[in-house]
C-alpha cells in the first residue's frame, strides 16, 4: 500500500516533494496579492491582478508540465482549472 502513494508524494529519487520553498512564480503571484491589498481601484491594481494572475497561471503551468509527483500535477491542474473557471464566471 505504501509503494502505491510514495509517486504521488515523492519525486522519482524518493525525495518528499509536496512541501518546498517557494519558487519565483509563488512569489511573485504573492507580492501581487500584497500589492493588490495596498491599492485600491484605478490602472495599480489591474496591473497587480493582471501580474499575479500571470504568475499563478504560470506556476500552475509548470506544476502541470514539469511536477516532480503527481499530487503536484494535480494541484497545478485544480488551480488551472479554478482559474479559467473564476474567470469565466466573472
Amino acid at each position: 500500500m505504501a509503494h502505491e502513494r510514495e509517486p504521488w508524494f515523492h519525486d522519482e529519487h524518493g525525495n518528499l516533494v509536496v512541501v518546498q520553498a517557494p519558487n519565483l512564480p509563488i512569489l511573485v503571484w504573492l507580492g501581487a496579492v500584497v500589492l493588490r491589498t495596498l491599492v485600491h481601484g484605478g490602472a495599480p491594481e489591474r496591473l497587480a491582478d493582471a501580474v499575479g494572475l500571470g504568475a499563478l497561471f504560470t506556476w500552475a503551468y509548470l506544476e502541470v508540465a514539469q511536477g516532480s509527483a503527481r499530487i503536484r500535477r494535480i494541484l497545478g491542474a485544480v488551480v488551472l482549472v479554478a482559474m479559467v473557471v473564476g474567470r469565466v464566471r466573472g
